[in-house]
């Protein structure tokens, strides 16, 4: 089942204060690199329990954001589009940059259609001692914390980039353009993120 870019309309019941963010930050990349290093330094501010949602067209650069949030976590490497699987879990590393520091929970929430799918797959059990990122999450992961990051990625060319067959036969959904310029929207939700964050990241406008 396919989901729309926005996610659909909001189940009854989701307080309207969560859809209220308490600061937006808009940011430049002009590279892949760039992403990369914005995830990594947005990366520095995170902890355990930290809930990130994610949303742009396909090709906008979730994963290659997704990758600098898990070098600077200091993540087992190997972080690649989750859309065949769920989620999926890599662990901290002893001898990375943040021994000791939290697992990142990368979730797919592409073809789950409500909150009560997103229930189904029991991110509960790993919520509070994770960084949980979740691309395509809107509109269904919002009852998880009480405080969030939306992270919105934009083609600057407009529209999303075309799926792939890889040599396996399999649908590539993320074919990112490297050098492609692109808008970056981060919004803090909760209590959590009451300030806005300081993120070092070069050559980032």
């Amino acid at each position: 089942m396919s989901v729309p870019e926005n996610g659909g309309v909001p189940e009854a019941g989701v307080p309207e204060a969560r859809n209220a963010p308490l600061w937006v930050q808009t940011l430049t990349v002009t590279t892949a690199d760039q992403t990369h290093a914005l995830g990594a330094a947005l990366a520095e501010v995170l902890r355990a329990g930290d809930l990130l949602v994610l949303t742009g067209e396909l090709g906008a650069g979730k994963t290659t954001f997704t990758q600098g949030l898990g070098e600077g976590l200091g993540v087992r490497e190997g972080i690649i589009s989750p859309t065949f699987v769920l989620v999926r879990i890599h662990p901290n590393l002893p001898e990375g940059p943040r021994p000791g520091g939290p697992d990142l929970v990368h979730v797919d929430a592409y073809r789950l259609g409500s909150a009560s799918e997103i229930d189904d797959i029991d991110l509960e059990n790993t919520l509070d001692s994770a960084v949980t990122v979740v691309e395509w999450g809107r509109d269904r992961v919002e009852h998880l914390a009480e405080s969030r990051l939306e992270v919105e990625l934009h083609r600057q060319l407009g529209g999303a980039a075309a799926a792939h067959h890889t040599r396996n036969g399999a649908l590539d959904f993320e074919s990112e353009d490297d050098d492609e310029p692109r808008t970056i929207i981060i919004r803090g939700f909760g209590p959590r993120w009451a300030e806005q964050p300081v993120l070092a990241a070069e050559g980032i406008s």
